[in-house]
């Protein structure tokens, strides 16, 4: 925990700090959700098809989830998901022309949640 999955339109890649994005999120999760640095983990899924509406081009996607064991409250997960479309404000920056659509979800993981780190 927490189990950070960010989905994002491939033509992306070259515009998109990644690295930079997950290490300034794992400090905002650790501020604002009091988790622990070492259980920030954060996968990126690039995608290559974007449709937005009828239009095959000109548009990126990036959505970020969250999710947090139970017991943050509404005003934490709202505040956490507002610290996210923050950062990707400042980490994407998608060719010009292309209009980028971003989104943020915080969700309390499912209570079968169990992992092992080895």
């Amino acid at each position: 925990m927490p189990q950070i999955t960010v989905d994002y339109s491939a033509p992306l890649a070259d515009g998109f700090d990644r690295n930079g994005f997950a290490l300034a999120l794992h400090d905002a999760v650790v501020e604002i959700a009091a988790a622990k640095y070492e259980a920030c983990k954060t996968q990126f899924r690039a995608t290559e098809d974007t449709t937005v509406g009828r239009d095959a081009d000109g548009h990126a996607v990036v959505h970020v989830t969250l999710g947090l064991l139970a017991g943050r409250t509404d005003e934490t997960k709202v505040q956490l998901t507002e610290a996210v479309l923050e950062l990707l404000r400042a980490y994407v920056k998608p060719a010009e022309g292309t209009a980028l659509h971003a989104s943020a979800e915080v969700r309390d993981l499912d209570p079968s949640y169990r992992k092992f780190d080895s």
